[in-house]
């Protein structure tokens, strides 16, 4: 009896600690390193449509011909918020490059106001079943996962977790480049 009433108070105890809102989005978070992959640009795969609904209501469509660095966050992942100052630092920056945001499993009228919040300079479209045709790419294996492609359309590069200005900067300038 006594062991049974020492579990059930850890039970409640532990219970006590969770805060019980948590999503299955936020319980399968699954945190990148930071690593950084480029591909030969002979090796490259067309990135898919990226097209629809912004978090402001409005339509957007990316058109090929522009080097374009898509971001995969959510409001609730720490380090999306954490580097949201570096990409939209960077959006200002390179003004040639077109920064896009795809919101994933996430509540959008949230992060509707973090973005506001922040004055986020570039869209952020709410339909994360675009990133079903990065799988034969670069999938975004992590959140964050920020994508870069090319003027072609294609997939050259990913970084999987956390972006940093350095990283960042050194591939939108390696691809600009080509």
């Amino acid at each position: 009896m006594k062991k049974t009433a020492l579990i059930l108070s850890a039970i409640l105890l532990l219970s006590g600690c969770s805060n019980g809102g948590t999503s299955k989005a936020q319980q399968s978070f699954i945190a990148g390193s930071g690593a950084v992959t480029q591909i030969k640009q002979s090796d490259r795969i067309s990135a898919p449509s990226i097209s629809g609904v912004t978090l402001n209501g409005s339509q957007f469509s990316f058109v090929t011909g522009k080097v374009a660095v898509v971001n995969v966050w959510a409001s609730w992942c720490s380090p999306c918020r954490a580097e949201e100052p570096t990409l939209s630092a960077l959006a200002r920056k390179y003004s040639e490059v077109q920064f896009i945001g795809i919101l994933t499993r996430d509540n959008p009228v949230n992060a509707e106001a973090f973005a506001r919040k922040r004055k986020t300079p570039y869209p952020t479209l709410i339909d994360d079943s675009i990133l079903i045709g990065f799988r034969k790419s670069l999938p975004a294996n992590a959140i964050p996962s920020t994508v870069i492609i090319d003027r072609q359309g294609r997939v050259a590069a990913r970084i999987s977790g956390s972006v940093t200005v350095a990283s960042l900067s050194k591939l939108i300038e390696d691809v600009s480049a080509e």
